[in-house]
């Protein structure tokens, strides 16, 4: 069997962890791509052994960067989530993690020039069409990895990367309330469906009967997750996303009182597992769905705590900042952007080899 081998840079970005790829290193044919990118990552199997996957869904993840036709950006990103146990890839959703990585990518392949002192990156993000603006510390002409940020769910600290999005309501559905309502029921439950960033679906975890801090309790609950996918799959037919059954859109937050000086607590799922830390995108939206009057997060955030526009989302790692830039009025609220600080750090460059028959 003769392999080929494909260029790529694996990284670490905010919480999530995977190679990254020129657009032209990978097939232009998206079948091609997709059987190309299951087999990188060793998909489908659940220690993924035959790949470079981690074996889970935090570090079972793909960035696609190339350079960008659009006026005002740099490079365009797409995001590909790799399954771990079927031969699937989904493009639908982003992931905020996986961008902190974009610009310091971006900068090592040479697609950016960088500046003295920090360099910005303008990002199109494929799968939303959102836009956002990457700040990458690159002192003496290069990316700078180590810093004394530190981000809840990563060991140590490193270098900031501030990460600026705008253009993010309706970033699937075409609207920031994709049903028309703030608060409506499913199966029993108050939910609200909200697009910002990433397409979700929260509901309060007192209203399953869950307290909304617990951890591996939710992920070995199978009756709760087989509900709590009911709900999901008619959320998705309603926000007009279809038969979400084989998509990982709209992603699911359970929502409770902050505990320690937060604005809101969140429990994350992707949608099938618990997230060990907190999707930035989904961060977005849980911060809108605080905010915003009417919602399910509404009467358990603790608006005092917020400052400056900043909502501070406590999750099972420790807490997630999203600064929100809410205009609008109260009947017609705008979400006009939001900015997260996040870190990225290099940790392997080289090739990555596959049969070349799944190309060929």
């Amino acid at each position: 069997m003769t392999l080929r081998a494909i260029p790529c840079l694996y990284m670490r970005g905010g919480t999530s962890r995977g190679p990254y790829f020129l657009g032209a290193d990978l097939p232009a044919d998206t079948a091609t791509r997709d059987r190309v990118l299951l087999a990188v990552m060793g998909s489908p199997d659940l220690r993924q052994i035959d790949g470079i996957g981690g074996a889970d869904t935090l570090t079972s993840k793909v960035a696609i960067v190339s350079p960008s036709e659009h006026p005002g950006v740099d490079v365009d990103y797409l995001f590909a989530q790799v399954s771990i146990d079927k031969a699937f890839v989904d493009t639908a959703p982003s992931c905020g993690n996986m961008l902190a990585g974009v610009g310091p990518f971006a900068i090592e392949r040479g697609l950016i020039e960088p500046s003295p002192g920090d360099t910005r990156v303008r990002i199109l993000n494929v799968n939303t069409q959102s836009r956002i603006e990457a700040v990458v510390q690159t002192p003496n002409g290069r990316v700078e990895y180590e810093g004394a940020q530190s981000i809840d769910g990563v060991p140590g600290s490193a270098a900031p990367i501030f990460l600026n999005f705008s253009e993010i309501v309706g970033s699937k559905c075409g609207a920031l309330f994709p049903t028309r309502t703030a608060l409506e029921q499913i199966d029993g439950v108050d939910v609200s469906c909200i697009d910002v960033a990433m397409p979700m679906m929260m509901l309060a975890a007192r209203d399953i009967g869950l307290s909304g801090y617990e951890t591996t309790e939710i992920a070995d609950d199978k009756n709760l997750l087989a509900r709590l996918e009911r709900i999901r799959l008619e959320a998705g037919k309603r926000m007009g996303l279809g038969d979400v059954s084989k998509l990982v859109i709209p992603k699911v937050a359970l929502l409770a009182p902050p505990r320690a000086g937060g604005v809101i607590s969140s429990r994350y799922l992707t949608p099938h597992h618990l997230h060990a830390a907190h999707a930035v995108t989904g961060g977005i939206c849980v911060g809108a769905c605080a905010l915003l009057k009417g919602t399910v997060g509404a009467p358990l955030a603790d608006g005092g705590a917020v400052r400056g526009g900043v909502v501070r989302i406590e999750h099972p790692s420790g807490c997630l900042d999203v600064r929100l830039g809410l205009t609008g009025t109260a009947e017609k609220p705008h979400i006009a952007s939001a900015g997260v600080v996040r870190t990225a750090r290099k940790i392997m460059d080289g090739r990555v080899f596959i049969p070349s028959g799944i190309w060929d």
